[in-house]
């Protein structure tokens, strides 16, 4: 998709995006990627925010970009219906495993601890990917570099000498139709209490807590390993050229 189509099917100043030089694919083997974005800056950023998440767009700090690959449209973007969420047997094993978790809102401010459990999860996790050599710098550029409604969800558990340890994170945006998780990680080491998909369960309660409808998950990649887990929290919602539709039905 050219910025042009962009600007003309939401009605804005092509002027207003930009289009990035093809790279390589970081689900794909083999593929080339282009995004169309532009900046998020001013009084109506929040409710640009929301608008264009509701047409498939990401943000990543002040920049919000929708994938506009070649020959390619495998991106979907996907989000869960909060009031049609259940808990099966399985999501009911993960917040029992979590029972003693304490979740905290926090302003958009990065912080050592935050940090540490970031770099152990990207160690861990990711050491081969695009954020394996973020220092504590450009974590604070993440996390408070926004002009948007924006918060910072930790979880901790009791330490055992009095005090809180925390275990995971995600940063997340407030949109006018529900929660954006723009970025989640966790303590390795608490690989066990399966945290991914805990904070994924607390979204939609928190989404429900404020009679919200959605959750956004970001995008998901049919063939992706690294994209498979978000087919586990239905009911979903896939962006298509038609809209809206539910995953099963797509």
């Amino acid at each position: 998709m050219r910025k042009e189509d962009v600007s003309r099917e939401l009605g804005v100043d092509s002027g207003d995006f930009y289009i990035t030089a093809p790279a390589p694919c970081p689900y794909l083997e083999g593929r080339q990627e282009r995004k169309v974005f532009s900046y998020l800056s001013g009084p109506n950023a929040p409710a640009t925010n929301s608008v264009l998440s509701q047409r498939g767009f990401r943000r990543s700090q002040n920049i919000i970009y929708l994938p506009a690959c070649d020959r390619c449209a495998a991106c979907s973007a996907v989000r869960i219906v909060a009031p049609g969420f259940t808990l099966s047997k399985s999501r009911r094993r993960v917040l029992n495993r979590n029972a003693d978790i304490i979740r905290r809102i926090r302003s958009p401010r990065a912080t050592t601890e935050q940090f540490s459990v970031l770099r152990g999860y990207l160690d861990s996790r990711h050491a081969d990917g695009g954020m394996a050599d973020m220092t504590v710098l450009d974590y604070a550029s993440m996390v408070e570099e926004t002009s948007v409604d924006t918060m910072l969800v930790e979880y901790a558990v009791p330490d055992g000498d009095g005090g809180e340890r925390v275990v995971a994170c995600a940063l997340t945006d407030r949109l006018a139709d529900g929660l954006s998780m723009v970025y989640s990680f966790f303590d390795p080491d608490d690989a066990h209490r399966s945290l991914g998909a805990y904070m994924i369960i607390d979204h939609v309660a928190m989404a429900l807590e404020l009679r919200a409808r959605h959750v956004y998950l970001g995008y998901w990649v049919p063939g992706s390993p690294k994209m498979d887990y978000k087919k586990k929290f239905g009911p979903l919602e896939r962006l298509t050229p038609e809209g809206w539709r539910a995953f099963a039905d797509v």
